[in-house]
């Protein structure tokens, strides 16, 4: 049995009566207990679930529909759960608690008055009404973030175009999540201020990634969600070309990270040319696809989130490394290892980033040799003639290092220092003694980077940290592997990317938003410190959409 009433002309959002249905079905009294506004699709979706109540008939989309599902007809039932509606949407109207009074407005011009300088609309109402508050918010020269699904394709294309003509972003529809300058909207974590901007079109996973750049010791600088249908051959890629345009002219976003569920091909490719006109380092993941190469220029294509978010902060620590150290422009890098393999390694990524191949007949101990770059294995044959290996007995290297006094067009020096049993007594206190040696040679005018990377244990009779504290006072960068040293070692001697496409965006600076829809939106905004305005929207014209449309015409 069906009991129902209607609490006229009390707008609520979707998500809180869904909340409030949840926690009334919980009473031992009833089966079960249905709260939806009287909105024709609800209307539509009360009558296939068996909670149709002919009261409901005249219902407008500005009135609370309640059913009851009752196996006894109990008068007291209805009044019981009345009351306990009354409490509930009380709770709703107090917000979180926080003992801050939320600004709030029932008129869209008064909530634009009370914030002028809003730069923001988050809108989470029923999908029907979505596109024109949205429409209403790029007018005002405002950024949108549609938390709401069920917007047409034809809208979602419509707004995204007429944003982009006029330098805004809308985020969305069925954008889940998103972080702007520092402030959380809708569902997002608490994060790290960090170097990497995230774009995605996939909330959940802008969200896992987030969490794993975090737990890596990395944070970021905004996530700017797009909408699941952003990428589709219908929407083009339009919200994320823009996207990356914001974070491209983002000064402190100095590593891109873009996740999405498989793109259309051709916007596949549209959004790869885009990123690597950027000039920054960009992690792409395109979930669902396997990348056909590793990396596309300043583009790494990732196959997992996990592995999404250790290259972006890989390259992260390596970008705020280069912030420190003196700048070699189109200087060449030479490499003096004492480990074989770990020449060979350092090769094979150097050759990927400037498109050349590792020397294969390796003369002279030579692993690699292109536009004037050398990396020396100086463990091979040719040098350990007569003489005991380097990494017993240092020597050799320390000469080698000292002759580049005399080759200026060397700006970047990778070294390995090797610890362990049989190895040198203090293969870093050499490396360091040689590096000074050096640069003393050569003076300020032509300054010199050395890098170095450890390989051993705290257990080892050099004890790692004391071998790193050794060169670390010498002045020598230590990186945590190899990829990280040639990429620093590229990055130094190679221009940087311009200014962007253009100024830094003013969302990018401070975020104050304009709230539709769920007011608990409206609470964790305030709780973090952005200016909100909470609009406590309701249908226009009690939902009746031709006297809207004239009430539209007439203002």
């Amino acid at each position: 049995m069906i009991h129902a009433f209607i609490k006229k002309g009390s707008f609520q959002d979707s998500v809180s009566l869904m909340l409030i249905s949840r926690r009334l079905s919980e009473s031992d009294a009833v089966d079960e207990v249905s709260v939806m506004m009287g909105t024709p699709a609800n209307k539509t979706l009360l009558k296939a679930t068996g909670f149709w109540h002919p009261h409901f008939t005249d219902a407008t989309p500005n009135d609370i529909c309640v059913a009851i599902r009752c196996e006894h007809r109990q008068d007291s039932i209805t009044d019981s759960v009345r009351q306990q509606l009354e409490q509930a949407l009380n709770t709703v109207s107090q917000g979180n608690g926080n003992g801050q009074a939320l600004p709030t407005a029932r008129r869209w011009q008064s909530a634009c008055e009370k914030l002028p300088d809003a730069n923001l609309t988050l809108i989470s109402v029923a999908g029907e009404y979505a596109a024109e508050l949205a429409e209403r918010a790029l007018e005002r020269q405002q950024n949108v973030m549609i938390f709401s699904d069920n917007v047409s394709l034809e809208q979602e294309v419509a707004l995204k175009q007429r944003a982009r003509a006029r330098q805004l972003l809308v985020m969305g529809p069925d954008c889940g999540t998103a972080v702007v300058a520092g402030v959380p909207l809708a569902f997002s974590n608490a994060l790290p201020t960090g170097s990497i901007g995230i774009v995605g079109a996939s909330g959940t996973g802008i969200q896992e990634l987030a969490s794993q750049i975090a737990l890596m010791g990395q944070g970021i600088t905004h996530a700017l969600g797009l909408g699941g249908r952003d990428l589709s051959a219908e929407v083009g890629g339009i919200s994320a070309l823009t996207a990356l345009e914001m974070l491209a002219g983002d000064p402190h976003s100095k590593v891109i990270a873009f996740v999405s569920k498989p793109p259309a091909a051709v916007v596949r490719q549209t959004v790869l040319t885009a990123m690597k006109a950027i000039g920054k380092p960009v992690v792409a993941l395109f979930l669902g696809s396997s990348p056909p190469l590793r990396r596309d220029g300043n583009v790494y294509l990732a196959s997992t989130l996990a592995e999404a978010a250790r290259l972006a902060v890989m390259l992260a620590n390596v970008a705020a490394v280069a912030s420190t150290q003196p700048k070699v422009i189109e200087r060449k890098i030479i490499g003096l290892f004492t480990g074989g393999t770990l020449a060979a390694e350092a090769a094979m990524i150097l050759g990927e980033h400037l498109d050349a191949k590792s020397d294969q007949r390796h003369t002279q101990g030579i692993m690699f040799q292109a536009a004037g770059h050398q990396l020396i294995d100086l463990g091979d044959d040719v040098y350990t003639v007569g003489k005991p290996h380097p990494m017993i007995d240092p020597t050799a290297r320390h000469q080698q290092i000292l002759a580049l006094a005399e080759r200026p067009e060397i700006g970047v020096l990778l070294l390995d220092v090797v610890l362990g049993y049989g190895s040198h007594a203090d293969p870093a206190g050499m490396a360091a003694n040689a590096v000074t040696e050096l640069r003393a040679r050569r003076g300020t005018s032509t300054p010199l980077v050395a890098i170095a990377t450890i390989t051993g244990t705290e257990q080892d009779p050099q004890q790692r940290s004391v071998q790193l504290n050794t060169l670390l006072n010498a002045g020598i960068v230590v990186m945590n592997n190899l990829e990280e040293a040639v990429l620093l070692a590229l990055q130094l001697i190679t221009p940087g990317p311009g200014d962007g496409f253009a100024p830094l965006h003013a969302l990018l600076q401070d975020a104050r938003v304009i709230n539709v829809g769920l007011r608990s939106f409206a609470d964790e905004l305030q709780a973090n410190g952005c200016p909100v305005v909470h609009y406590q929207w309701s249908p226009v014209a009690g939902g009746n959409a031709q006297l809207a449309n004239l009430l539209k015409q007439l203002d």
